[in-house]
């Protein structure tokens, strides 16, 4: 198992699957809806919209989303999806986000943004997209659970909370994105690879920011696999806490490069470097909506 122990090496490029030139292919076609991948904003919204200048819809109607997902049918709004690399980002490319942002604040499109340096456009994204329209779909037939009141405490209801069999062979939530993750994580610590099995997570809510999720694995003493994942919601919704949504996919990301360890190097962080991020969580303890999420946290 190839491995570094470069704290940037998050950065690292991973094999095309997972590439951003890899985001082209076939339409997705999913429980009566279909995602294109691939698409500039002028496909999507064909004049400017009030409000947005010529400059910005200059700059904006060129700009690409890597999944627009439409119902053919009418029976619901389109939205898109976005895989957002943090780590390279450029003052030009976040100018052209903002400018791709205004139209479809404009319009009311609905956005997904998931940025990882992990979870990158490619096969795996379309796993994620056709996820998020299952979820869609069925939180427009079941309903929101919140809407159930003191009902939806009774028995789960939710997407994320359907009961199945898991790659493990034990009973639990089948839509969980890191369930994949968890059973890699144990087989690989089974082939002697790992110093713990357990893959450990958490999901932070930002008052005034993105939902965040961590994830990670200790693959060495003091040595760790760490994932972190932010989503940003603008008007979109699935049912599904856009925070757990996070934590979840934090976890897959771990378990992709779990999958792809052959080929890539594992880029570990040592525990001094994630314990300063922790710290950094309790001094901004102000600004979360779940302050307490990471009490229980240790990296020790």
């Amino acid at each position: 198992m190839a491995t570094s122990d470069n704290d940037g090496a998050s950065a690292r490029g991973l094999p095309g699957d997972l590439d951003e030139t890899g985001a082209g292919g076939e339409p997705i076609e999913r429980a009566g809806r279909i995602a294109r991948c691939r698409q500039r904003l002028g496909q999507v919204v064909p004049r400017r919209p009030p409000g947005v200048t010529a400059n910005q819809w200059n700059t904006a109607s060129r700009a690409l989303f890597d999944f627009v997902v439409v119902d053919p049918a009418g029976r619901a709004a389109p939205f898109v999806v976005e895989f957002v690399d943090p780590t390279a980002q450029t003052p030009q490319r976040q100018r052209s986000e903002r400018m791709k942002h205004a139209v479809c604040e404009a319009v009311g499109l609905e956005v997904l943004r998931i940025e990882s340096p992990t979870l990158r456009p490619g096969p795996r994204a379309r796993r994620i997209v056709e996820y998020v329209i299952d979820a869609r779909v069925f939180l427009e037939a079941a309903g929101d659970p919140s809407d159930l009141g003191e009902l939806a405490l009774a028995e789960p209801s939710g997407f994320r909370d359907i009961l199945g069999r898991l790659p493990d062979g034990r009973t639990g939530p089948v839509n969980d994105l890191g369930a994949v993750a968890r059973a890699a994580a144990v087989d690989a610590y089974v082939n002697r690879e790992l110093v713990d099995p357990i893959l450990r997570s958490l999901r932070l809510d930002w008052k005034d920011g993105p939902a965040e999720g961590w994830a990670w694995l200790q693959v060495r003493p003091g040595e760790f696999l760490f994932e972190r994942v932010r989503i940003w919601q603008y008007r979109f919704g699935c049912g599904i806490e856009p925070a757990r949504l996070a934590e979840d996919l934090a976890t897959m990301a771990v378990g992709e490069r779990l999958r792809l360890r052959d080929l890539v190097a594992l880029p570990l962080r040592d525990r001094s470097a994630l314990a300063g991020e922790l710290d950094l969580l309790r001094r901004r303890r102000d600004e979360l909506s779940n302050p307490y999420a990471f009490d229980h946290v240790s990296f020790d």
